[in-house]
C-alpha cells in the first residue's frame, strides 16, 4: 500500500499536478469516512488543479508585467484626489478599450496619482490574461538607442509591440531629442489602431514640441497617440503628502 502511494505521488509529479498531489490525503479522507464519493473526491481534486493552476497564471501574468508595484483601483483614494471621476476609472477597468485598441493617458503634476491608476489598469489586464508591460519612458528610450547601436532596433519594436497593453510612465519628464523621439515614434506608429498604450506625463499637449525637440515628430507622436484615446487630467494635491497632510491635520485638531 506504502509503495503504491509512493508511486502515485510520483506519478501526480510527473504529471505536474501538484495541487492534486498536495490535496490527495484530504480527500482520499472524505472518501474513505463515506462522506463524498469516490467521483465527488475526483471532481473536487480537478477543480482544485484547475483554480491552482488560473491563479499562477494569473501571478505569472503580474509578474511578467513588471509593476513597479502592486497597487489596484480599489486602493485608491478618490476622495482625496476628487478631480478624478471614479466611475470613468471604474469603466477602464473593465478593460474594453483594449478591445478597442485605444489609449489612455494621464496627464497631471507629479505625485497626483498618475502611476498608481496606470499600474492598477495593467494589473486588471494582466489578472485577465492580457499580456501587459510597464516601463519608464526613458527606460524604454534606452534600450531602443542601444538596440539600435547594435543592429537589432526592429527585433527590439517587436518586442515591446507584443504586448497587448503598453504602459509607458513619465513621459517629458526628462528631454528627449530628435533622434529618440524617432525610436519613440516608430514603436508608437507600429502600435498605432492595434495596440493599446497608457501614457503618464505632466506635460500639456501644446508644450510636447519643447520635450521632443522636433515640432513634426512630436505631432506626428501627438496624433497617433490622442487619435484613439481616453485624457483624465488630474489637478490636486500630491498623493504622496497624503500621509503628511492627514498628520499636520490631527496635529492641529
Amino acid at each position: 500500500m506504502t509503495s503504491d502511494y509512493t508511486q502515485l505521488l510520483n506519478n501526480l509529479e510527473t504529471l505536474k499536478l501538484i495541487e492534486i498531489k498536495n490535496r490527495i490525503d484530504e480527500i482520499t479522507g472524505l472518501v474513505s469516512s463515506n462522506n463524498i464519493s469516490f467521483t465527488e473526491g475526483l471532481l473536487k481534486l480537478t477543480n482544485m488543479e484547475i483554480d491552482h493552476r488560473k491563479e499562477s497564471i494569473v501571478r505569472s501574468m503580474v509578474k511578467v508585467g513588471a509593476f513597479p508595484f502592486i497597487k489596484e483601483v480599489k486602493d485608491f483614494d478618490f476622495d482625496f484626489q476628487p478631480s478624478i471621476n471614479k466611475q470613468e476609472i471604474l469603466e477602464l477597468e473593465n478593460l474594453g478599450f483594449i478591445d478597442r485598441a485605444e489609449n489612455i493617458v494621464f496627464l497631471g503634476p507629479s505625485g497626483v496619482g498618475k502611476t498608481h491608476l496606470a499600474t492598477a489598469i495593467g494589473i486588471a489586464a494582466a489578472k485577465r490574461r492580457n499580456i501587459t508591460y510597464f516601463i519608464k519612458c526613458q527606460d524604454l528610450i534606452t534600450q531602443l538607442k542601444k538596440a539600435k547601436a547594435e543592429n537589432r532596433l526592429e527585433d527590439r519594436i517587436k518586442h515591446f509591440n507584443k504586448y497587448r497593453l503598453l504602459i509607458l510612465d513619465e513621459l517629458g519628464y526628462l528631454p528627449i531629442d530628435k533622434e529618440d523621439s524617432k525610436l519613440l515614434f516608430q514603436l508608437i506608429d507600429k502600435r498605432y489602431e492595434k495596440k493599446s498604450v497608457i501614457i503618464t506625463t505632466n506635460i500639456n499637449f501644446g508644450e510636447w514640441d519643447e520635450v521632443f525637440g522636433d515640432p513634426v515628430i512630436a505631432n506626428a507622436i501627438l496624433d497617433r497617440i490622442l487619435h484613439h484615446a481616453k485624457v483624465i487630467s488630474i489637478n490636486g494635491k500630491s498623493y504622496r503628502l497624503k500621509d503628511h497632510i492627514n498628520k499636520e491635520n490631527k496635529n492641529n485638531e
